[in-house]
Formats: C-alpha cells, structure tokens, sequence
C-alpha cells in the first residue's frame, strides 16, 4: 500500500478518535496534534506548487 501524505481529513480523523479517548496512546504522546501539523504543511506544500505551475 502506497503511503499518501497526510491531509487535513485525515488529520481531523485523528483528533475527533483522540478527543473520545483522551487515555489512548496516540493521545498520550500527542500525535493529534503532529498529525495536524503534517497536514498544515502538507497543505502550505501543495499551495506552493500549484503557484509554481501557473
């Protein structure tokens, strides 16, 4: 299986799981919050090529 970056979809996924389980390990070590990270800048990326092909 291909890996795909991570969009905010998926990242929004992430933390509606970790706000219903405050006690899991993605939780616990704050990957909500890294996920939504990566999406932001996966996004910022994608703008940024999009002006570079115009």
């Amino acid at each position: 299986m291909a890996k795909s970056p991570m969009d905010k979809d998926d990242a929004a996924r992430i933390q509606s799981a970790a706000a219903r389980n405050p006690d899991s390990d993605s939780r616990q070590e704050d990957f909500d919050r890294r996920a939504q990270s990566a999406a932001d800048r996966n996004e910022a990326q994608g703008q940024d090529q999009d002006d570079e092909d115009d």
